[in-house]
């Protein structure tokens, strides 16, 4: 049965799509069928995986639109069993076009529905914002997860993020639940990340995972090539993290 996951946080820069780009890859390496479907604008997904989605006008944008149907989006790429539904900067219009829909906080649920039975895991990579595509990915999701940078401001902002999935649980999507909290970016030598550490494991309890994504020169630098981490460097720490994290997003259930 197929998971959808959608990859949430309202700030930028907490390594979301590191996040979902990496366990998508070790998961399809597990003999997974695994989807992306990148709904932010930055289109940043389809770049870390060697797809240049500037001027492709097969997007999530033109399927959230209804110009064409969501199988003519799908990319495959280079590792087997991942595939990609990619965006690009048209998608910011969508965030306007989409107001004037009936149940548009469903529409993108309805279009995983139809393709659900071709994947083990929907894996969808949310804009830095909680606007109308947030809510779309939160309604068609089974679960969040929430990717928390170990520092300073970790945990600003986060309250609203919880009252947006709250308020999806209530009126959308009853059955909505925080896959887990992913912490990034740790620095061991810093007193600052163990603390962050500590309280996020006192506000998260058990919903933290066992895993933290240390920084990393080779997961910063594997975008850039188009590859996730475990083609760019499979041995570097990063890459043993986000290994270590994808056993432990296969083992919820």
């Amino acid at each position: 049965m197929c998971r959808v996951i959608s990859v949430s946080n309202q700030k930028g820069g907490v390594g979301k799509t590191t996040t979902t780009i990496n366990i998508s890859a070790f998961l399809a390496e597990k003999k997974k069928r695994v989807l992306i479907i990148d709904i932010d604008p930055q289109g940043n997904a389809g770049f870390g995986l060697g797809i240049n989605a500037e001027e492709i006008e097969t997007t999530i944008y033109e399927v959230l639109i209804k110009e064409i149907p969501i199988t003519s989006a799908i990319f495959k790429t280079e590792i087997d069993n991942l595939y990609i539904i990619p965006s690009n900067i048209h998608l910011s219009g969508a965030q306007v076009e989409l107001l004037n829909h009936d149940r548009r906080e469903y529409i993108l649920k309805e279009l995983i529905n139809g393709i659900k039975k071709d994947f083990d895991y929907i894996f969808i990579d949310c804009p830095p914002s909680l606007g109308i595509l947030t809510v779309n990915s939160l309604t068609a999701a089974d679960s969040v997860l929430i990717p928390l940078q170990c520092e300073y401001y970790a945990l600003e902002g986060l309250n609203q993020l919880l009252k947006v999935i709250a308020m999806v649980q209530e009126n959308l999507n009853k059955k909505l639940v925080i896959e887990g909290v992913v912490l990034t970016m740790y620095d061991s030598r810093t007193n600052l990340s163990q603390q962050i550490v500590s309280d996020i494991k006192e506000y998260f309890k058990d919903k933290v995972f066992k895993t933290i994504v240390p920084r990393n020169v080779k997961l910063s630098e594997a975008p850039s090539f188009g590859k996730p981490i475990n083609l760019y460097d499979r041995t570097c720490t990063g890459s043993e993290s986000y290994e270590k994290l994808s056993l432990e997003v296969l083992a919820n259930v």
